[in-house]
């Protein structure tokens, strides 16, 4: 279905090809997933498919990649649009109509297809993914899982035989998440569908695939099963790193057989308590955050109800919720970005409301690198923002740069932000706001596009940060970071705080935000593959 032969694809200026003499075969009704680090060539390789490398993205792409039989360099996307569609990490960005059942039929009227045949295409397609109560919404008004179950509705109504995804449960909650991948795995095994996709997050995904593609510099492996491509690969999730402590084999992939194979774990760990073995910080003295009947609207809806909330200084607070819960509005609220329609918020040891300060003393009261980080980024280097960021905020030369060095583990000064990953991105934009020293320190989604490795790295930093002293406070979909970094967590519902506490308490009981290693260990509450580590050396 898909062939690639001897593909190099070269950008002008970069040191190295984004991808290197890729040769391979996808074959129809697959689910293959594509694993890398951040930075690898994963986005590229996606985009060859569809032609947008090189027709739209520049650069030099020498070999052959053919899909249906069609060579890419010879057809640009619009000629391949029957064949394949490509689902971005934001499908909003890509809606052209306002309601869901619009959406799903606009391709095949671009197409020319006849009333009767676009009409049974619709109705088939809404029942398939589960969309016929949502026929008359307004796509603003969907949840992000449910976006994404449009867009990937809509390619697939258009007649697409290929779909490719990058990072669709990046910014999902875990519920929506799994909506989406019971979607994919359905078209892939009901209809023959190929499905390409890559994505970070791998415990949401790997167990649904049925190949993998290891990609690291731009080198491409063969096709590989699941569990051999986990044995080999550098980045994994935490249930195949509690398989590798445990020395488990064959490697489980998903809970169940995890479960299954930890009969013998959990009881050599029956009589440690996790709390042995665990160093949270205690948190600083003083509120650095107080929120008191805050009301903020969003339009005509009211977002955030009367919510009351106070964060500790030098605590890592994560706040979690299902999409819409109204997690970003706080996080805009407390920025001075959203107006409130009640209520206060106050920030610091000196209790200042930020929706008073100038936008100078702001800066330094309080910083949010928001989900969108190239909204931050102005220049045409990384190594300008570095220097751009240290005047605006008149902190000492360098010290961008030396922030950025330690979190993303080496980017080229001289590449453009918009030729970043968008996990570089993300992280060219968290130095660019901690070079500001702010008290406070907001982030909104930080690990959209982050691999293992690079979470590691950003939770270091922000561990670092709190025992000096800034405060944390994150909104969150991915409940590993959570598990590894935060003190506190604090779900959100329709606006208002349903639960709040010390994070091994609300992880451990939560069925929807529970992480990996705390499920296969149930009933215990072990949070994390570094902390059964340590219990078992303890152990022994």
């Amino acid at each position: 279905m898909i062939t690639f032969e001897h593909v190099s694809v070269q950008y002008a200026g970069a040191p190295a090809p984004s991808l290197h003499d890729v040769t391979l075969e996808i074959p129809e009704g697959e689910l293959v997933l594509v694993v890398g680090p951040t930075g690898s060539g994963k986005s590229t390789l996606l985009r060859t498919i569809n032609g947008l490398v090189p027709h739209f993205s520049g650069g030099t792409l020498t070999g052959r990649v053919s899909v249906d039989g069609l060579d890419t360099a010879e057809h640009r996307p619009r000629d391949l649009a029957t064949v394949v569609g490509l689902v971005e990490q934001n499908p909003s960005s890509t809606f052209v109509t306002d309601v869901v059942e619009d959406e799903v039929a606009y391709g095949m009227e671009t197409m020319g297809l006849d009333p009767t045949t676009i009409r049974r295409r619709v109705e088939e397609t809404l029942d398939l993914f589960g969309l016929t109560p949502l026929r008359a919404r307004s796509l603003r008004a969907l949840s992000g899982g449910q976006q994404q179950r449009v867009a990937i509705a809509a390619m697939f109504a258009a007649g697409s035989r290929v779909l490719v995804l990058d990072e669709p449960t990046s910014a999902l909650d875990p519920v929506a998440a799994e909506e989406v991948l019971a979607s994919l795995h359905r078209i892939v095994h009901d209809l023959g569908v190929t499905v390409v996709l890559a994505e970070h997050r791998l415990e949401r995904v790997v167990h649904h695939a049925d190949r993998v593609l290891l990609i690291d510099a731009g080198h491409v492996s063969e096709l590989l099963d699941p569990a051999e491509a986990m044995l080999r690969s550098q980045i994994y999730p935490p249930v195949v790193g509690l398989s590798r402590l445990a020395g488990w084999s064959p490697t489980p992939l998903s809970i169940r057989d995890a479960r299954r194979r930890a009969a013998t774990l959990r009881e050599a760990l029956v009589d440690t308590a996790p709390s042995a073995v665990t160093d949270r910080r205690a948190t600083g003295p003083g509120d650095a955050l107080s929120l008191t009947g805050v009301r903020v609207s969003r339009g005509s809806r009211v977002v955030l109800e009367g919510l009351d909330l106070a964060v500790a200084r030098g605590s890592v607070t994560m706040l979690m919720g299902r999409n819409g819960a109204g997690k970003s509005t706080l996080l805009g609220a407390v920025a001075a970005q959203h107006g409130l329609a009640g209520g206060s918020v106050r920030v610091g040891a000196t209790r200042r409301d930020p929706h008073a300060l100038s936008a100078r003393e702001r800066i330094h009261a309080v910083g949010l690198v928001p989900q969108q980080p190239e909204l931050l980024l102005y220049t045409d280097s990384v190594a300008a923002e570095c220097e751009a960021a240290d005047a605006d905020f008149g902190a000492t030369p360098g010290t961008a740069w030396a922030l950025l060095d330690r979190i993303s583990g080496g980017i080229s000064p001289d590449t453009h932000p918009r030729d970043l990953s968008e996990g570089q991105r993300l992280e060219l934009a968290l130095a660019v706001i901690l070079a500001g020293s702010p008290e406070l320190l907001l982030l909104d989604e930080p690990t959209r596009g982050l691999d293992y490795g690079a979470k590691k790295r950003l939770g270091e930093v922000l561990t670092g940060l709190a025992e000096r002293g800034t405060t944390v406070v994150l909104a969150t979909h991915d409940v590993e970071l959570a598990a590894e970094v935060a003190d506190r967590v604090v779900i959100l519902a329709d606006g208002e705080v349903v639960t709040d506490g010390p994070a091994r308490e609300v992880l451990a009981s939560s069925p929807a935000f529970a992480p990996q290693v705390t499920k296969v260990l149930l009933p215990q509450t072990w949070l994390t593959v570094a902390e059964v580590a340590g219990a078992l050396a303890r152990i022994a």
